[in-house]
C-alpha cells in the first residue's frame, strides 16, 4: 500500500457500509469529534473523543471509517491527519452526517 491511504470514490460510497461504520460507539465519537474540531491527528482525535483504547484498536476504528468513506486521511511527516468527507457524504446521503453529529452540536448550545 502506498504512503497515502486508499479512499473509496464518492460514487462508490454505500449507505449500509456507512451506517455499519457509524454503529460502533467509538467510531461515532470519533466522527462527532472530527465534526467539532476539524482536521486532527489520530492521537489527538482519540484524546479529544475521550476514547480509552489501544493504539491498534484505534487504528482499526480509523481504518473502518476510512474504508466506509467517512473520513479522509493524509500523511504529514510522521503524523496522519484526518478530516470528515463532509462534501462527499452530503452529496451521496443528504442530511445523514448532520443527523449523526446533531446530538454533539446540540450539547454545545
Amino acid at each position: 500500500m502506498s504512503e497515502e491511504a486508499i479512499h473509496p470514490p464518492r460514487e462508490e460510497l454505500s449507505l449500509p457500509k456507512v451506517l455499519a461504520a457509524l454503529a460502533d460507539p467509538a467510531r461515532l465519537a470519533t466522527v462527532r469529534t472530527l465534526a467539532r474540531v476539524g482536521e486532527s491527528s489520530c492521537g489527538q482525535i482519540q484524546h479529544d473523543a475521550g476514547l480509552v483504547v489501544s493504539k491498534s484498536t484505534m487504528s482499526h476504528h480509523l481504518r473502518i471509517l476510512r474504508e466506509a468513506g467517512i473520513t479522509h486521511s493524509r500523511v504529514q511527516g510522521a503524523r496522519r491527519l484526518l478530516t470528515l468527507r463532509r462534501d462527499d457524504l452530503d452529496a451521496r446521503f443528504p442530511g445523514l452526517l448532520d443527523a449523526v453529529i446533531q446530538p454533539e452540536l446540540a450539547a454545545l448550545h
